[in-house]
């Protein structure tokens, strides 16, 4: 795995598409996640208003080209590009269906595009910790991205001191190679082209992306079951 210092919002869109996939914050796999690779004192601090990743994260958003979201196992937030990320939708898609709520939440988005956790606390009817679950279900069934991040300036001098309103839609949506979408940098995908199909089975996804992420760590570094129960 390349030895990344992540230190600027470039450097760390550079690393997400290198890598492929990779989790935000560090986990059971020791060095691999945007918070292990971030250069000592560029990690989010409140108290010195350091934002760092936290912040650069809206940049990985708008590169046209990757997937954020809660998709890796126990809920875990990462990044992919959308080379890895359509082979996991193929895996989790074959597997795991939207419960009621979440089917709900699927009707919403065919007819308005993005939703918010607002809008979904009222569409189900439910407060703000369940929103934030129906949602997290869906970003792991690969149903559901975050479609955009919008900074908030808040008091008199409007200081922005990182906090953020997510929205958040289908990948179909984010992704379709429509002429609206190819001005975004980093968009490799033609006019009409679909760039989330793959002509893999599930089980062929599975061992591609567990290959892949076996390439890019360190010998010794995870086993495969470690792998397995990330991608699970």
């Amino acid at each position: 795995m390349t030895d990344f210092q992540i230190s600027s919002p470039e450097a760390m869109v550079q690393a997400v598409h290198e890598l492929g996939i990779v989790p935000f914050f560090a986990g059971r796999i020791s060095g691999y996640s945007i918070q292990d690779m971030t250069k000592p004192g560029c990690w989010f601090d409140g108290e010195e208003g350091i934002l760092g990743p936290w912040d650069w994260k809206i940049d990985c958003v708008h590169d046209g080209g990757i997937a954020y979201g809660k998709f890796l196992s126990g809920g875990k937030a990462a990044f992919a590009t959308l080379k890895w990320y359509k082979e996991l939708m193929n895996i989790r898609r074959s597997r795991l269906q939207p419960d009621a709520g979440g089917q709900l939440i699927m009707d919403y988005l065919a007819s308005h595009g993005s939703i918010g956790i607002k809008e979904v606390r009222g569409l189900l009817g439910v407060k703000k910790s369940a929103a934030d679950a129906a949602i997290s279900r869906l970003q792991h069934q690969c149903r559901v991205v975050t479609g955009d991040i919008i900074r908030l300036y808040r008091g008199p001098m409007l200081k922005y001191e990182g906090w953020q309103i997510a929205s958040f839609c289908r990948p179909e949506d984010l992704f379709k190679g429509d002429a609206q979408f190819t001005a975004f940098p980093g968009f490799p995908f033609a006019h009409g082209s679909d760039p989330l199909h793959t002509d893999n089975s599930p089980e062929e996804s599975l061992e591609m992306l567990v290959g892949h992420i076996s390439s890019i760590l360190p010998a010794g570094a995870a086993t495969r079951e470690d792998i397995l129960k990330l991608l699970k």
